[in-house]
């Protein structure tokens, strides 16, 4: 596990000692928490600009639901 130093605003570091405090869990907890679900959808939307610039490049497509079910099989 690896460690790194961020600052806070005040207001902030108060809000987060605040909620470790009532909770009892620990300030390391919540930033971590909160860092893997953000970075989570960092992630996702990296993932949805590039799709899009290959779209509109004309590298990739999109299907309807109607192609999709029946190149599954699904199609009723």
């Amino acid at each position: 596990m690896s460690s790194i130093s961020i600052r806070l605003t005040a207001e902030t570091s108060s809000r987060l000692e605040k909620l470790a405090k009532r909770t009892g869990r620990s300030k390391t907890f919540y930033v971590t928490k909160a860092i893997e679900e953000h970075l989570q959808d960092l992630e996702d939307i990296y993932v949805a600009e590039q799709r899009l610039i290959g779209l509109r490049a004309g590298k990739s497509r999109t299907y309807t639901t109607e192609e999709v079910e029946r190149e599954l099989g699904l199609a009723n």
